[in-house]
């Protein structure tokens, strides 16, 4: 069986971009509930020298696209970080599906032992597609996901393992 550097990246992150976006539908439900000062949660961080709620859904998003455009070969759109809402956070991820959903599927198929650059000057570094893939975007997209929704569920939203994995649909 051979290696779908396709089915390895842009159904992950279209699952868990999914998820988040149905955890914030959770997390409006939850602020308006509860009363809370959305501020609360959108600056909240688990440790002083970790980034707040806002920047982890938007590094996770940046993941996403960033990935899918360097495994398709193409240029990874550029978000402003100006988000200050929830609403604005969805509006994020779904820019970014709809964005994931534009790449050709063989373009990434192809890309396992193409050359790719994240950084740039003396930042930059040098992967194979799938090394870049599976030692490098995916765990900064998965760990920047899961403190997002670690944060939520720090501050009382109600929410588990299933909603964080969300579904999974066949291609």
């Amino acid at each position: 069986m051979s290696f779908s550097m396709y089915s390895a990246s842009i159904p992950v992150f279209r699952q868990i971009l999914g998820s988040l976006l149905a955890i914030l539908d959770k997390t409006e439900a939850h602020i308006e509930e509860k009363k809370i000062d959305p501020n609360a949660l959108l600056q909240f961080r688990l440790f002083p020298d970790m980034l707040p709620f806002t920047r982890q859904i938007q590094i996770a998003a940046d993941f996403a696209k960033g990935a899918g455009a360097r495994l398709a070969g193409a240029d990874v759109p550029i978000y402003e970080d100006t988000e200050k809402t929830i609403g604005e956070l969805k509006l994020r991820i779904q820019r970014t599906l709809t964005f994931l959903d534009s790449l050709p599927r063989q373009a990434i198929e192809d890309s396992a032992q193409r050359s790719v650059t994240t950084g740039s000057g003396e930042k930059a570094k040098q992967w194979v597609g799938q090394e870049y893939l599976m030692h490098y975007a995916l765990p900064h997209f998965t760990f920047h996901a899961t403190t997002a929704y670690n944060i939520l569920r720090h501050n009382g939203l109600e929410i588990g393992k299933k909603d964080f994995i969300g579904s999974w649909k066949a291609e």
